[in-house]
């Protein structure tokens, strides 16, 4: 985690102009929408809650993502251990392109959406690292749609999720939801008026986890609280 970290939630907002999204209900597979662009992994009356805070631009996200996606999705929430609240955190353009896409179809696809943004973040970021200015240039102009695709599309994020079965349309759609972005921006301010201040950060049923930004860090913690 970076210190200073700081994301330009007014930069985003003033780049929406927009309305607001709706809850949806469970999804198979343990997986519930429990507010727009929130996800539960596990039941809801597991004795402990973990919410992650976590954004697709960040790189140490992928790396918690790489440590204990699996062992948290298959040792806690599927067992009855924990809940898992996934929480996106925006920090720029390019994280909430990524996170308009992890949300993109039904909630049992989350999950997996989720895994594989994060999974491939060196090469999606790298490619818009090299993006030519012409590129980048397109990032900033037009429609909240045109911005948010052009990105995807020269991030490669339209392949990865082809792969997961989207058609182009259905992702140019996800893409150009500015109810569900202004939703990602507004939960994002409310994040850090909460403290959060930076990420991945944790919490364990409502409390902040101080200094907790890795999977070494939060196991012990998360192991401890379970054997009150």
């Amino acid at each position: 985690m970076k210190s200073g970290f700081r994301v330009l939630v007014t930069t985003l907002a003033a780049a929406l102009a927009l309305g607001a999204g709706t809850a949806g209900a469970a999804g198979p597979q343990g997986v519930t929408r429990i507010e727009p662009g929130v996800h539960r992994i596990g039941k809801a009356e597991a004795p402990l809650t973990l919410t992650e805070y976590v954004s697709y631009t960040c790189p140490h996200c992928a790396h918690f993502e790489h440590d204990a996606g699996k062992e948290l999705l298959v040792g806690y929430a599927a067992t009855g251990k924990a809940s898992v609240v996934v929480r996106n955190l925006v920090r720029d353009p390019a994280d909430l392109a990524a996170a308009l896409l992890s949300n993109c179809g039904g909630d049992d696809r989350f999950i997996a959406n989720h895994g594989a943004i994060m999974g491939a973040q060196d090469e999606w970021l790298g490619r818009l690292r090299d993006a030519t200015a012409a590129q980048r240039a397109r990032y900033q102009t037009g429609s909240f749609a045109a911005r948010m695709q052009a990105m995807a599309r020269d991030a490669g994020l339209y392949e990865i999720m082809v792969r997961r079965g989207y058609g182009k349309t259905q992702l140019d759609r996800c893409l150009a939801d500015e109810a569900m972005a202004r939703t990602l921006s507004e939960n994002t301010a409310s994040y850090l008026k909460q403290g959060v201040s930076g990420t991945p950060s944790f919490d364990i049923d409502g409390v902040l986890l101080a200094g907790t930004h890795d999977w070494a860090a939060l196991k012990p913690q998360l192991d401890a609280r379970m054997k009150r």
